[in-house]
Formats: structure tokens, C-alpha cells, sequence
């Protein structure tokens, strides 16, 4: 029997170790999407207990709290820390097969240097363990950030946002991580959004100049693209309900627009035309700056609604969506590839079962100079489990080029979640660790190394340019 979480973690053969400690592992991380905030990096904030570094924002947690049948007062409510670690704590032993579990012991191992499995008899340990920990030098965010070894961080960031907190972190030269950036122009196309005009309002006080129209709008958000870029950003990030496409889209924009701007309702085929024009809009804007767009879709937002009006949204209350989108996304990526304006693209579906038709849609823009120009990103949210890791890969590696794969991201708003990056690295190398045991890949270290250090880190900078 293997000792839990140890040395050989998830690496069930002796290729995949070899893979993993002498190549994967050594590589630093580029997290080139997460939610942290900027500006408890420029504050280099320090936290008083481990509920505020684990449990705050983290919806992956709440919902195995609420699953145990625990009061929202030791979730979202007003709970102390501690009844709230404690809720967590009697959670935990009974979420086996949870990446859940897995991230935790990660986390208390490679940061607090604590090996105890977290249930109720080990809490009160744990807890005055790791608050003593978290009194130390080296764990405040800026010391977290560079114990895991992360070289860059995007954050996502809406158009509007003064960037006030990338500017601090990068006139402080002492800190060595690149922190940059993303484009998250959501507000701007969700047109049936009851907040919408408020929005556009918003975005006009900004630059200072009134938007009347259509081209007023596409005028400035090139203003606040232009302001990204000379803050470094080097990706755009679209969190979209699913992926449209509709005919005439382009020339129906301006009066749909306008329509919405006035309070009128809309249909759905306006609500498509309109959010279809601004997604290619957009798509031209960062292939013109050399960009990188990513698409995330598939999730079914807010399905307690009670719960979700009452606390509001990434409260752990959405789902994955069943909702088809290939014609949607092959659509879109044509329509700029005719004009020679489709950017580097990354795919991602909440819903598992696309895994194969982001492969192969992927497939038919690949070329021009640029290795797997169109990814279909890392498994995301409700599959970065081990089953849904190892899923997106063998899809990958079936239907596509493996090598040219960009690798892990945490998607996360928590500082400790880079282990998700050491977590993707060993279930990688185990996957390749089995083809080649298995006959199916040649055993040559040198030339599976490189793939692997690739994946993990060199495919990452190269393709987004950091």
C-alpha cells in the first residue's frame, strides 16, 4: 500500500516518475488565468488564520460544506473562521475521490509543512498549526507566490478597471513575478443584461466621452484595449453563457444596439447578433495586438435562484450546461480566419462531453506558423478532477498534438491553489508514464522529458509570449 499523498503521488509507474521528478517538477508555473486579486499582491497581504487564505471566495469548498448538511452561517454567513474551518474539517474525510481532498493535503504539505489528514480529530492541531505558520516571513501573499515558484500571473480584468494595482506591483522592483493583466469584456456583451446600459454608461465616464452608437462603443473599448496592451496584457478572456453565431450579425448591430440603449426589449436572434458582432469585433482587436483569446463556456448560472439572489453570483450555485455549441464556435473562428484575423484561441467547455468536438473543431485552424494555434484548454472547473484531467488529455492526445499542449492554469482565487499546477503535472506524466510502459510510445527519456517540461512550462511562455 502507498503512503497517501507521498513522495510518488499519483505516479503508478516508474516512467512517470522518472517524467515527473527530473522534469515536470523542476519547471516553474506560469498561471496565465486565475481570479486572485491585484491588489492583495501590490499589499502583499498577510492572513491571520487559514479559513481566510482557504475557505474565502472558494465556492469548490462551500458546496462540500452545504453538501454535508452544514448551516450557510459556517459557509457564506457570519460564522467565526474557526467554526467555519471546523465545518470544513468534518466535510472533508467524507469527499474521497474529490480533487478536493487531494488540493488540501497538497497545500498543507508543500506550505505548512503539515502531513496530517484534516477530519475533527485532527482540526484544532491543524488550525494552531498552520495560523503559527502563517505568521512567518515567507507566507505572505508575495511569499506564497514565490515559494510555489510562479513567474507570471494574469488576472482577469474588466475593461473599466484603472489597472491601479498592476501599476504598483510592476513599479516594485523587488518583486519578481510578472503580474499582468487579462481583457474580460463580459459587461459589453452581455446586451440582455439588465445592467447593461449602466455598464455602457460606466465605460463612457471612463474615457470621458459619450456612447451614443454602436461604433461609439467599439471606439472605446479600442481606448481601453490599447490601455491593456501598454500594461502588458497579453490575453482576453470571455466568460459566455455559450458560443453564437449568427448571420447578418454585423450589419443588425447598430440598430440593435441602439434599441437596447433606449430600453426596449429584445429577442433572442438580436440578443445573438448582437453578442456574434462584438465577439468577432473583439477577435480582430487582439489578433491586430497579437493576443491571445480564450473562450470559457457551458456553465448554467445561478440554478438556486433563491440562494443566488440572496447571496449573489460564483456563490457555488451554478452547474454545467448541456447547451451545443460547435456550429457556434466553428462559425466564429471562421468567420475570422476568412479575413485572416482569427488570434490564437484557447476552447473551453464546462461540459465534458465536448472534449471531442474541441479537439477536432481545433484541428481545422491549425498552421500559419504557430504550433496548435487553436487549444482546447485545460480541463476546467467541474472536470479538474482526475477523471476529467485525464479525459481532456487522452482527447487531446488522440485527436490532436499532444507536444503542442499549454498546459495547466488555476482558475482560482486563492494564493494556495498552485498545487492544482503540481497536481496536472503528475497525472500528465502518469498518463505518458503508461503509453510508453504500455508499448505504445517509444522509451525515450530525453525526447518524453522535453514533452513534459512543454506542457508544464515551455509551450505556456512561448505561446502567450511571456
Amino acid at each position: 500500500m502507498k503512503i497517501f499523498a507521498g513522495k510518488d503521488f499519483l505516479l503508478t509507474n516508474e516512467t512517470a516518475k522518472t517524467l515527473y521528478h527530473d522534469y515536470a517538477a523542476l519547471m516553474p508555473v506560469i498561471d496565465y488565468h486565475c481570479h486572485v486579486n491585484p491588489e492583495e499582491i501590490a499589499r502583499n497581504r498577510r492572513f491571520e488564520n487559514i479559513s481566510q487564505v482557504w475557505l474565502g471566495g472558494d465556492h469548490y469548498k462551500w458546496r462540500l460544506i452545504r453538501a454535508n448538511g452544514e448551516d450557510e452561517k459556517y459557509v457564506t454567513g457570519g460564522g467565526s473562521d474557526y467554526e467555519k474551518f471546523m465545518a470544513f474539517a468534518r466535510a472533508l474525510p467524507k469527499a474521497i475521490g474529490n480533487p478536493v481532498y487531494h488540493w488540501t493535503h497538497l497545500e498543507l504539505q508543500r506550505y505548512f509543512d503539515c502531513n496530517l489528514a484534516l477530519s475533527p480529530d485532527t482540526a484544532d492541531e491543524i488550525w494552531h498549526h498552520c495560523n503559527k505558520r502563517l505568521a512567518d516571513e515567507d507566507m505572505s501573499v508575495r511569499g506564497i507566490i514565490a515559494k510555489s515558484r510562479v513567474e507570471v500571473i494574469a488576472t482577469t480584468d474588466d475593461p473599466v478597471d484603472s489597472l491601479e494595482w498592476h501599476k504598483a506591483i510592476a513599479a516594485d522592483k523587488s518583486f519578481k513575478t510578472k503580474v499582468l493583466p487579462a481583457f474580460r469584456p463580459d459587461k459589453a456583451v452581455n446586451i440582455e443584461k439588465p445592467e447593461f446600459t449602466e455598464y455602457i454608461q460606466k465605460l463612457a465616464d471612463v474615457i470621458n466621452v459619450p456612447i451614443k452608437a454602436l461604433g461609439h462603443l467599439k471606439g472605446a473599448l479600442t481606448i481601453r484595449l490599447d490601455f491593456f496592451n501598454s500594461m502588458g496584457c497579453l490575453a482576453a478572456d470571455h466568460g459566455l453563457d455559450y458560443v453564437p453565431f449568427a448571420e447578418s450579425a454585423e450589419a443588425a448591430a447598430p440598430a440593435i444596439f441602439e434599441k437596447a440603449m433606449n430600453g426596449a426589449a429584445l429577442s433572442d436572434i438580436e440578443v445573438e447578433q448582437y453578442k456574434t458582432a462584438m465577439l468577432l469585433f473583439f477577435g480582430r482587436e487582439y489578433a491586430k495586438r497579437g493576443w491571445v483569446m480564450q473562450l470559457h463556456y457551458g456553465a448554467q448560472r445561478n440554478v438556486n435562484k433563491a440562494m443566488s439572489q440572496k447571496l449573489g453570483p460564483d456563490t457555488g450555485y451554478d452547474a454545467i450546461s448541456g447547451f451545443e455549441c460547435s456550429r457556434g464556435i466553428a462559425g466564429l473562428l471562421c468567420g475570422l480566419e476568412e479575413t485572416g484575423e482569427l488570434p490564437k484561441t484557447i476552447l473551453y467547455s464546462l461540459n465534458p462531453n465536448d472534449d471531442a468536438i474541441l479537439e477536432t473543431i481545433a484541428g481545422c485552424f491549425s498552421g500559419g506558423g504557430i504550433v496548435s494555434k487553436v487549444q482546447h484548454g485545460s480541463a476546467w472547473w467541474f472536470n479538474d478532477t482526475k477523471p476529467g484531467m485525464e479525459a481532456q488529455l487522452t482527447n487531446l492526445a488522440s485527436r490532436g498534438l499532444l507536444g503542442g499542449f499549454i498546459g495547466m492554469l488555476t482558475d482560482s482565487r486563492s494564493f494556495l491553489s498552485y498545487t492544482r499546477h503540481e497536481y496536472f503535472r503528475r497525472i500528465l506524466c502518469n498518463l505518458i508514464g503508461g503509453w510508453v510502459e504500455n508499448g505504445e510510445y517509444p522509451n525515450n527519456i530525453k525526447a518524453l522529458g522535453e514533452m513534459a517540461r512543454d506542457i508544464s512550462y515551455s509551450n505556456t511562455a512561448r505561446y502567450f509570449g511571456f
